[in-house]
């Protein structure tokens, strides 16, 4: 059947303008990379070894890998299509860019799905940590499962040794369309079912210590949500208006997944350290009269709220109570 018409940027301008768009994301102005570095600060920082969340950690090192290894693919592809081969195609650099074939093209759709993966499958195991049920991740994790056969149908039917020849065609834009709606639908499940724990257990806590804690982490949670489920939204629209754009936002939301995932870690740690000073500028002075203030100010015993600003980190200090789940 024949493909859709295109619309928008020539296809050889979209796949410059995604790549150096993407390099501004992820190095040049140091946003992907210097997020990384504060991710693994604040796993290490002060912290003995054996306290490190390990698997939290490795998902943070293969996001950053993942992230670095499509920005070198989008290079060489550029130069593949520009400078090597682009006018062995009958169309020149743009027919080189619009087949979907190309071995650099494979490579880059499938870091997209191992990218996608990792960062739906960290959502959904915070919400369980948040949760502590099984039951309440069965669906999440049937929509990753979905993501992912989606993900590998994606890659396959891109694969040099079929004659697919565009990525709007109709042979593979069933699988990418189902691709993008399942994940921005796992995404915005598990982000709500998170986000809406948080706020349910927070608002049974009174007085200050909701005040202080509820605000920050739902804003976190929310701001990197909504720029994930914006970029998906984004990647859709011009998928279905046949828009090149698609190669635009298809490559930001590989560093864009990276900053979701590190500003969680990187926000939710400066709020907890301001909250640590603040407590011990207010109930810990450092002289006479400042302690004779905070011995009439004792400090409030610990509540069980289902969990810990340490958990949305990934530390395990994580205390259930079971009246709350």
């Amino acid at each position: 059947m024949a493909s859709k018409s295109t619309t928008g940027l020539p296809l050889d301008a979209a796949n410059i303008m995604s790549t150096v768009l993407e390099g501004i994301l992820y190095g040049e102005y140091r946003f992907s990379v210097l997020m990384f570095i504060a991710t693994i600060w604040t796993f290490t920082y002060k912290q003995r070894i054996r306290d490190i969340n390990r698997p939290i950690a490795v998902v943070a090192i293969l996001l950053f890998v993942l992230s670095t290894v499509h920005m070198i693919v989008g290079i060489i592809r550029l130069e593949d299509g520009l400078v090597k081969y682009g006018n062995t195609f009958h169309d020149g650099p743009a027919g080189f860019f619009a087949d979907v074939t190309q071995r650099t093209f494979l490579i880059k759709n499938t870091i997209i799905t191992l990218q996608t993966l990792l960062g739906d499958g960290v959502v959904i195991y915070r919400c369980y940590f948040v949760w502590q049920s099984v039951w309440i991740i069965i669906l999440p994790c049937m929509m990753w499962c979905g993501v992912a056969a989606f993900g590998i149908c994606m890659v396959y039917v891109q694969a040099p040794t079929t004659n697919a020849k565009n990525v709007f065609g109709n042979k593979t834009g069933h699988w990418i369309t189902a691709f993008l709606s399942l994940t921005l639908a796992t995404n915005l499940l598990s982000s709500g079912l998170l986000a809406y724990r948080i706020w349910t257990i927070e608002r049974n806590v009174s007085g200050a210590y909701a005040t202080k804690n509820k605000m920050p982490i739902l804003r976190v949670l929310v701001d990197a949500a909504f720029i994930y489920s914006a970029a998906l939204c984004a990647s859709q629209v011009c998928f279905a208006l046949s828009n090149y754009g698609f190669y635009v936002i298809g490559d930001l939301i590989i560093p864009i997944i990276s900053i979701a995932f590190y500003m969680v870690f990187i926000r939710i740690a400066i709020s907890k350290n301001v909250q640590e000073c603040l407590s011990a500028t207010v109930c810990g002075g450092r002289i006479e009269s400042d302690r004779r203030i905070s011995s009439r100010c004792p400090v409030q015993p610990s509540i069980q709220t289902g969990y810990e600003m340490d958990d949305i980190l990934g530390k395990d200090s994580l205390k259930i109570d079971a009246t709350q789940v």
